[in-house]
């Protein structure tokens, strides 16, 4: 395993009374062995798709192909979709430095740009700026009937016409396959303008679509090693499918500490703080996974996303100081030795001698692990889950570990990990009012 949990700090025996006891881990722990149960009848039936996909390798020559088609000669590539439709995508993504602050811009081309976010002004000028003939646009929608989707769609579509070029040239569509009766309206633009289209696994939903074209697509138009990063969600997957007890099952354990806490200690809130910009997508990919898929019937505990070391500045005074209502995971990585070495003169100029001969990558480490002993000093629970090396094979655990995890604390909580009732209900009464209904 390239990542290693401690839920040490997060015990009632190290962190005083806001820690989940012996009793209640081992509580969870015995409910969770039965979500283990599920999830391998599910394997073995082939009912869950999502945990085939570290050992599927047959569609991953049709990936590269598709990126390799869409990367050549371009400057830009468009990613159009939201939430599980650019999240995952994103989150592999960066791991090229894609949108890393300060570095991200100077990156060589093809530069991706994942317009998630549905915006008037942000949209117009993208398109007004957009160098049209050396950019490609990728449409990602598992229905096809997503309005944000469907509005970038035809807006590009539109601007590549006016600019008088051809869409089946330039656009990429990812839906799921066509089907007798079931209208998908993205599938059925895209063909008209004659653009290919690749098929979204219709057993597969949104948030937990990272592992399938949806994400591996941006990640191989970036050179990354998408087989890497599904042999990397095998190694998370390892223990589940050979018949571990939930106590050994690293996901099993995450699962049974945040619902115990919730359970019993009233921890409603969740506190995702990773510790490099190569992260920062992925801790709000974690958001929305674990928000949709356990926020229902009552159930289901808040995520936030935090960075380190910048939230420290931002966020840990009201961790520390305020309601103690939330449990804490910082998520580390092998830091030490990398980054610009500090002169020493300067820094003794500056009045920080200490810092002299240390690296940046050598402060990155120590704050980390500073914050998490300071929660937990506190009386803060606190998980740390530390990557030896932020790689294809880490980060491709790192994100199978927190599906699984979700799928295990929904099972516990008693909730389908799977829909999203409210959010559908919300997305019919934006359009009834777009049309005047």
């Amino acid at each position: 395993m390239a990542i290693v949990q401690s839920i040490d700090n997060a015990l009632e025996k190290n962190v005083g009374p806001h820690g989940l006891s012996g009793a209640a881990l081992n509580a969870a722990l015995g409910r969770a062995d039965a979500a283990l149960g599920a999830l391998r009848k599910r394997y073995a039936d082939n009912s869950l798709p999502l945990l085939k996909l570290p050992e599927k390798q047959d569609d991953l020559a049709g990936i590269t192909t598709a990126a390799a088609g869409l990367a050549d000669g371009a400057s830009d590539i468009v990613i159009l979709g939201t939430g599980g439709s650019s999240l995952g995508g994103q989150t592999l993504a960066q791991l090229a430095f894609y949108s890393v602050p300060g570095v991200g811009a100077f990156r060589s081309p093809p530069r991706l740009h994942f317009i998630d976010n549905l915006d008037p002004v942000s949209f117009e000028t993208m398109l007004a700026k957009l160098p049209l003939a050396t950019s490609r646009f990728v449409a990602i929608s598992k229905s096809g009937g997503t309005a944000e989707t469907l509005m970038q769609t035809i807006a590009s579509l539109s601007a590549l016409k006016k600019a008088g070029l051809e869409s089946r040239k330039s656009f990429l569509g990812i839906s799921e396959p066509a089907t007798p009766g079931k209208r998908n309206g993205l599938r059925d633009l895209l063909v008209k303008y004659q653009v290919p289209m690749l098929d979204h696994d219709p057993n597969v939903g949104g948030r937990f679509s990272a592992l399938t074209n949806v994400g591996l697509l941006p990640a191989a138009m970036l050179g990354l090693d998408i087989a890497a990063i599904r042999k990397g969600a095998g190694a998370a997957l390892a223990p589940v499918l050979a018949k571990k007890p939930a106590a050994q099952v690293p996901a099993a354990i995450g699962a049974a500490l945040a619902v115990g806490l919730a359970e019993t200690k009233g921890k409603s809130i969740g506190v995702m703080m990773a510790y490099a910009d190569r992260l920062e997508r992925f801790t709000r990919w974690y958001v929305q996974l674990w928000a949709e898929s356990l926020g229902k019937n009552g159930m289901g505990t808040t995520p936030v996303a935090a960075l380190g070391p910048v939230d420290q500045h931002s966020q840990v005074q009201l961790y520390l100081g305020g309601p103690r209502d939330k449990f804490f995971t910082v998520v580390s990585v092998a830091t030490t030795g990398p980054g610009p070495c500090i002169d020493a003169e300067m820094a003794k100029l500056a009045g920080e001698a200490g810092l002299g001969g240390k690296t940046i990558g050598d402060l990155v480490a120590a704050e980390a692990r500073a914050t998490a002993e300071t929660l937990a000093t506190n009386g803060c629970p606190v998980r740390t889950l530390h990557i030896a090396k932020l790689d294809e094979a880490s980060l491709g655990e790192l994100m199978m570990h927190f599906m699984l995890e979700t799928i295990i604390a929904a099972h516990l909580m008693g909730v389908d990990a799977f829909d999203q009732p409210a959010v559908e209900e919300g997305k019919l009464l934006a359009k009834k009012y777009l049309t005047g209904g």
